[in-house]
């Protein structure tokens, strides 16, 4: 049952139309009209591996033993080197289980390593003697999972990191879901954790109107980060404001922190007050708006991925802080594809070291990149009601604000909070191997 849940919930595309807490997938439709949809790899079937209790006809050592060849019951095969096999001996000499960590150490392994001897046993394991005749065994099911093949290394990509992205635009269907049932249900809670992943972005609805939440969120999901800001942070118009966002003004789209080395991968905003008018929250997808200046202007996506841009922030809040960093508007990994967006206009610094030459290209490219995040194509606008906790990828989301009234008491309140993904990404999968009974 709850293997066909998590299937659901890693294929579901959000529709358009009315707001929805992850209806059930419909063939063939895209997630939003003109948009794009990126998949990890064909052929993937679920969240987690299966466990198809995978049988080994046959085993034989190759390439003078320096690797290992499994035949399955299925009639694929699989090749395994064995300085690899070696490394990864499951033994108690080799391995602590009760920390899932190598004792193995490094310089006591021979890369250049065969076996002595390879058997089947039971069609359920392999076992391997090496030269030294230290003996190694290796379950099928593992042996399965760790395929060296294409499908099978996307297949275990997919499980550990859900690379899958849909990519939306102002026509995005706002996905929400009551705060009770993720703090209190754990299929609610993945089911949360597993859209904020793909989609970038999740309303958790109803929370009380008060201080407070932001840390019972934390406490739900690991623990929240800490920064020069505090373990959270008040959002609401401040005499003598240490940052932009604690005045009325309209605020620009951006990503939070690209100052910090490491900025924080998930943020939270929890409407405790909310203005009679103005104060809407404008969302767009980074990731999106990237795919689509590097189809119109891959010059421009070349240089924003290329230079690196000087941040700063000086001030004093939860202890004194003067912070210095250089990144790339846009982060890509070896593909070139967006991971990152780092994007603060407010505290990109007058600082900017590169050639004078560079500087006119660089900022051509930055206006055309901002026009596109502020196109009527891409740009979501959404006011949060009191109760109202926004959750979001802040890698590659960017958030603004518009401008609300100034008046003699606070009109408008919000409290923050950020987690980095690898605290969400373990909570996730935590819940994962609870609800499917999976290691």
């Amino acid at each position: 049952m709850w293997r066909a849940v998590a299937n659901v919930l890693l294929r579901t595309k959000v529709p358009r139309g009315r707001a929805c807490s992850l209806p059930p997938a419909h063939k063939g439709r895209t997630l939003l009209a003109g948009t794009t949809r990126h998949r990890a790899a064909p052929g993937l079937r679920a969240a987690w591996p299966l466990s198809m209790s995978p049988g080994i006809r046959k085993v034989e050592a190759l390439d003078a033993g320096h690797l290992v060849r499994v035949e399955w019951e299925d009639g694929s095969e699989s090749r395994y080197p064995c300085v690899w096999l070696r490394d990864n001996c499951q033994c108690p000499h080799c391995f602590l289980h009760s920390a899932r960590a190598r004792k193995l150490l490094f310089e006591d392994l021979d890369v250049n390593i065969v076996v002595k001897e390879v058997s089947l046993a039971d069609r359920k394991k392999i076992s391997i003697t090496w030269p030294d005749e230290h003996a190694s065994e290796y379950g099928a099911e593992w042996l399965k999972k760790r395929c060296f093949s294409e499908e099978a290394r996307a297949e275990m990509r997919e499980a550990l990191f859900l690379p899958e992205h849909q990519y939306w635009g102002s026509d995005l269907q706002l996905p929400k879901m009551p705060f009770e049932e993720i703090m209190y249900n754990d299929e609610s809670a993945y089911k949360w954790l597993c859209t904020l992943k793909k989609v970038g972005i999740v309303i958790l609805t109803g929370a009380a109107a008060r201080q407070g939440e932001l840390i019972k969120l934390g406490h739900r999901i690991g623990f929240l980060r800490l920064t020069f800001y505090g373990p959270t942070w008040q959002v609401q118009d401040k005499a003598d404001a240490n940052n932009v966002a604690y005045t009325t003004g309209k605020l620009c789209f951006h990503t939070d922190y690209p100052v910090l080395q490491h900025p924080p991968g998930v943020q939270f905003l929890h409407c405790i007050k909310q203005t009679a008018t103005g104060g809407e929250t404008e969302v767009v997808d980074g990731f999106h708006a990237c795919n689509k200046l590097k189809e119109k202007n891959p010059q421009a996506y070349q240089v924003l991925s290329s230079i690196a841009v000087d941040y700063t922030d000086v001030g004093r809040d939860y202890c004194d802080f003067a912070v210095q960093c250089k990144q790339r508007i846009i982060d890509v990994d070896s593909r070139g594809q967006a991971v990152r967006i780092n994007y603060n206009n407010a505290t990109r610094d007058t600082v900017f070291d590169i050639t004078a030459e560079k500087v006119r290209p660089f900022y051509a490219a930055l206006k055309e990149f901002n026009d596109l995040l502020n196109s009527a194509e891409l740009k979501f606008t959404h006011k949060l009601k009191p109760g109202d906790i926004m959750t979001f990828d802040n890698w590659r989301v960017l958030h603004g604000r518009q401008s609300y009234p100034s008046g003699s008491g606070v009109t408008r309140h919000l409290e923050g909070a950020y987690a980095d993904w690898d605290v969400v990404m373990s909570r996730l999968r935590l819940l994962r191997k609870k609800i499917l009974n999976r290691d």
